[in-house]
């Protein structure tokens, strides 16, 4: 059984890199992958919050590292790109997790916003696609995860810029898949509920909140970071062969009610 579970879901061999992973749902995905076998190289912009999750993995007994990065800004994302490359080669796995979540109500959302959102959420998983997604093809495997937002499928919560980066970001999945597939690199993106973690610590001030939210679901309660390790493994790995271009709603039944 172990044997047979360790083919399809085992990541040894692998390097997977994780955006956004020092913290929240990035951070549960990586310490997953890794103990699932996978080298870990994380990136974020928060140098202590990185060297705590890198100490976690090597608990685990997991190779991993870290590189600081603010990835709204373009050439920063070239640049991890470039070093990511020379220093371990082309990544198997690319999960993006970073984000930018600034909301304010639409008619107060600035260009500085807009700019800062699709940077973050949008335009550097597309970079990091195009560094990493035309070298697991040529290789003949791979696997993209990005991370995307009930915000993509519906608007609530002054959505404003982070819901149109995270629909474009669904839209670049689609086209990642189809552009990588027929090579061997899967791409799929995980919509999560609403989730306790520092990006939403503001929705979880208010108990009212937080309870209407929960009662939404199916299962009774809202997300928690350790709700994605699971589903980040089975993407990463053989087991996921023939699933691309999808979104897994990963939101105990919230989008369904």
């Amino acid at each position: 059984m172990a044997s047979y579970l360790d083919e399809i879901f085992g990541l040894d061999g692998r390097t997977a890199v994780v955006t956004g992973g020092s913290s929240g749902i990035g951070r549960a995905m990586a310490v997953a992958l890794g103990r699932a076998g996978a080298r870990v190289i994380l990136v974020a912009r928060r140098v202590a919050a990185l060297e705590e999750t890198v100490g976690e993995l090597r608990g685990h007994g997991v190779s991993a590292d870290a590189i600081s990065a603010d990835l709204a800004v373009r050439e920063a994302v070239t640049t991890v790109a470039a070093q990511i490359i020379e220093r371990y080669g082309a990544p198997d796995v690319l999960v993006n997790s970073a984000a930018v979540n600034r909301r304010p109500p639409m008619d107060r959302l600035t260009e500085d916003d807009w700019d800062v959102t699709l940077a973050a959420n949008l335009t550097a998983p597309f970079l990091l696609g195009q560094a990493f997604g035309p070298l697991m093809a040529e290789r003949g495997w791979g696997r993209i995860i990005n991370v995307v937002s009930q915000q993509a499928f519906r608007a609530y919560g002054n959505s404003g810029a982070y819901g149109a980066a995270k629909a474009g970001l669904v839209g670049l999945t689609r086209s990642q898949a189809e552009a990588w597939s027929p090579r061997g690199v899967c791409v799929n993106a995980i919509a999560p509920g609403v989730v306790h973690t520092p990006l939403t610590e503001p929705v979880f001030s208010d108990p009212a909140t937080v309870a209407r939210h929960a009662a939404r679901t199916m299962i009774g309660r809202n997300g928690v970071p350790d709700d994605f390790g699971a589903c980040a493994v089975f993407l990463a790995s053989d087991a996921a062969v023939a699933v691309t271009g999808q979104t897994l709603f990963v939101d105990g039944g919230y989008s369904a009610t």
